[in-house]
């Protein structure tokens, strides 16, 4: 039997997931999608690893998911897409037996829209059905000041508490450019929290809900970098953890549920470290889309001579080519490529048979 229930999770359920991961070492991927070939990609591997899975869209893989031709002027094809994607993990996750966290990724103030519209559909969606249809959103307004940043925060998490959604947010800024974010040229003293500022938020929040986690700042940055380019200080996650507990009066204890954002490219010794401190989440975007990307790649250079002209390849002039130019086949061989890459990523992160 099962740990979890297959199917989308949501309310004391994320939770319960959140606090077996810290309980018992590891954290799950968190992986963006696009489409479904890269949705189907994320059920199918966490059905191969026997283990839950977020599955999580930001505002332009919303949009693409959508159509990038519809008018995106107050983010409601990005809403769209991403409640498409929702609609359609809820209907395949329990036919792939997966137990599946849906959430939705970096959303600035700039961007609230896109949250509002999907949180407005799900507020009817629930007194119709007594559920939501994703698990968690994220706010990411660490551009903004502290006090700013958690005082939206409350009023978004104590919305979201009512139809049983939680709440990720951030603390300080991770660097790089993701997703049209562009923060490589940001002060690098925001890339790391510092441990009053977890409890600040902690403190707030969860006067509110327990269903929400922090994802702070240390050093890591969006995409992949060449050995030594990124610094990670994973300690600031120790630190924060202890000063938490501490704090609460609970000593010894993990009361942060901490995420790992840019984590592409990191080593498995800080990813583990990582976990050790309370990381129950990475987030995974810039190696899946190279995996994927690869896959297209070698598939093109092992069949040019069959995907050059309709008509005619090295085994007869006269032969069709459809077999080998239908996009079922070469796009089959992307979602290999990144189911392969993200059992790497499992393993990585001690994830596998963790729903047995």
């Amino acid at each position: 039997m099962s740990k979890f229930r297959a199917g989308v999770l949501y309310g004391p359920e994320l939770v319960a997931v959140y606090e077996d991961a810290k309980a018992n070492g590891y954290a799950l991927p968190g992986v963006n999608a696009v489409g479904t070939s890269t949705v189907n990609g994320i059920l199918e591997t966490a059905a191969k690893v026997q283990s839950p899975v977020i599955v999580q869209l930001s505002f332009g893989g919303g949009h693409f998911y959508a159509g990038k031709s519809l008018a995106n002027d107050n983010l409601q094809a990005s809403a769209a897409g991403c409640l498409s994607a929702a609609h359609h993990v809820h209907q395949l996750a329990e036919m792939y037996g997966v137990s599946a966290i849906l959430h939705t990724d970096h959303c600035s103030l700039a961007n609230i829209a896109w949250v509002d519209h999907l949180i407005e559909y799900q507020e009817d969606y629930y007194a119709k059905f007594g559920k939501p249809l994703f698990s968690s959103h994220m706010l990411d307004l660490s551009e903004e000041s502290l006090e700013e940043n958690i005082s939206i925060c409350e009023r978004y998490l104590e919305r979201l508490s009512k139809i049983e959604v939680g709440l990720e947010i951030e603390l300080g800024i991770t660097g790089g450019e993701e997703d049209g974010v562009d923060n490589s040229q940001v002060d690098s003293s925001k890339l790391y929290t510092h441990p009053s500022e977890v409890y600040y938020a902690y403190e707030r929040l969860s006067k509110i809900s327990d269903n929400f986690t922090i994802a702070a700042a240390f050093g890591n940055v969006h995409g992949v970098y060449r050995p030594g380019n990124v610094k990670l200080s994973v300690e600031i996650l120790k630190n924060s953890q202890n000063f938490v507990a501490d704090e609460i009066g609970e000593t010894g204890t993990k009361p942060v549920s901490f995420v790992f954002h840019g984590g592409s490219g990191s080593s498995q010794e800080d990813i583990r470290r990582a976990i050790d401190y309370g990381v129950i989440k990475m987030n995974l975007d810039t190696d899946m889309q190279w995996a994927f990307c690869a896959g297209l790649r070698d598939y093109f250079d092992e069949h040019k001579d069959y995907v050059a002209t309709q008509i005619g390849n090295p085994d007869g002039d006269d032969l069709p080519n459809k077999k080998y130019y239908d996009p079922r086949k070469m796009l089959r061989q992307s979602e290999e490529y990144f189911i392969t890459r993200l059992e790497e990523s499992f393993a990585d992160l001690n994830c596998v048979g963790r729903n047995i």
